[in-house]
């Protein structure tokens, strides 16, 4: 089976967890035997002999756009960007940019052959669309995630949220990435709940740090992970940082990864008084992405509205302790993990506090994860996909 696949980022050129995700799976249906030509935007020159060597050995092939789409690009990032380009070559709006990807969508279809399409969220979703009425072939979108989740519901881009029900109702089938992401398409997308098909996703174990070896270190360390953006829950993760601190002075907060609402979460540490226990790492990738794991005693994920989310399951597969949002699609697949409200800070730095006080519950949920975690792999979801491309092809 032939997939012609639309996507936005692929490791190493990534910047969160949609990477990830669509370099596991590819990586499992190139186990299973499915040929993948996947379409990316443009990624560096000086990376290509290393990004096809990664994916030719796995039979996917590599199609590139020349476009400035970014992953998590908003409007007023896509203006900051084409304001230092040349306007005349990229569209004046991130939609008309959108747009122009989905026109070079169509040639590559008629060029490529293939049995099914499969789109990965909402910039590639119009691509999809054209590429089905080139070809008349099946289409798949897969939601990783949704306007609903990167706004927390507040200030939806009505523009975003109508191409996102447009490419769903125009799918044959519809991949969310959990059932706490399937209830938001129903609701929100009115999209029947016979169409989508729950396909968690999973993990890889490619630990390049000796297991063996211990880092160093006096304090300790309690990680946030993520894009630092509302979806996220950063300012929760500080106003908890504050409370644990006033029990636990030894405490020192890691913040790894960037996003709009830095500045902020900077300011408030200062504002707290708690700048100096506050260290912000940037985006971390490769062999420091695994070194931050490994200097955790702690890893919190307080998203407010996480669809998955893949970080808990890498920090259980280094060892670490988990403390997770009820709000996450990753929760119905964990257990052995602590389970808090975004919103309920006391709760929060409460379950961190006996994290880093008893080493009994520390040592029962590293060991407990991690043996949990290993079950998991991209053959899973991989092969769940593959069903759901019989099923259409059948359709």
């Amino acid at each position: 089976m032939k997939v012609l696949m639309f996507g936005w980022e692929f490791p190493p050129v990534n910047s969160g967890g949609l990477g990830t995700a669509c370099y596991g799976l590819t990586k499992g249906l190139s186990r299973k035997n499915i040929e993948v030509t996947l379409v990316l935007p443009d990624y560096p020159e000086d990376l290509k002999a290393e990004f096809v060597k990664i994916i030719s050995s796995n039979n996917i092939k590599l199609k590139k756009i020349s476009t400035i789409l970014m992953p998590y690009m908003s409007s007023s990032n896509y203006s900051q960007t084409i304001n230092k380009r040349n306007a005349r070559i990229y569209g004046n709006t991130l939609f008309h940019e959108i747009n122009r990807y989905a026109e070079a969508a169509k040639k590559i279809a008629m060029e490529e052959e293939f049995d099914i399409i499969h789109c990965h969220d909402w910039m590639t979703f119009k691509a999809g669309i054209n590429a089905k009425a080139i070809k008349k072939k099946p289409l798949v979108v897969h939601v990783h995630a949704t306007e609903f989740d990167r706004t927390g519901g507040n200030g939806v881009n009505d523009h975003v949220y109508h191409v996102e029900k447009e490419g769903m109702e125009n799918a044959d089938a519809v991949i969310a990435v959990s059932n706490y992401t399937k209830n938001t398409i129903t609701r929100h997308y009115g999209i029947s709940p016979e169409k989508i098909r729950v396909v968690h996703n999973a993990v890889e174990f490619e630990h390049k740090i000796d297991d063996k070896s211990k880092i160093k270190k006096i304090n300790k360390v309690v990680l946030f992970l993520g894009r630092i953006t509302l979806q996220k829950g950063p300012d929760y993760f500080v106003y908890a940082a504050k409370k644990v601190l006033q029990h636990e002075k030894n405490a020192r907060f890691v913040i790894a990864g960037n996003g709009d609402m830095e500045p902020f979460i900077i300011e408030k540490a200062a504002e707290m008084g708690i700048a100096d226990k506050v260290l912000f790492a940037g985006f971390l990738q490769g062999e420091d992405l695994e070194r931050a794991y490994k200097m955790a005693d702690v890893y919190v994920m307080p998203s407010v509205s996480e669809p998955f989310g893949i970080t808990p399951l890498e920090a259980m597969s280094n060892n670490v302790p988990v403390i997770i949002s009820r709000q996450s699609g990753v929760s119905e697949v964990i257990r052995h993990c602590l389970l808090v409200d975004f919103w309920d800070i006391d709760d929060i730095s409460s379950k961190i506090i006996s994290v880093l006080r008893y080493m009994p519950l520390k040592e029962s949920l590293s060991e407990n994860g991690f043996g949990e975690v290993k079950k998991f792999n991209w053959d899973i979801p991989a092969q769940k996909c593959v069903e759901v491309y019989n099923e259409v092809l059948a359709a």
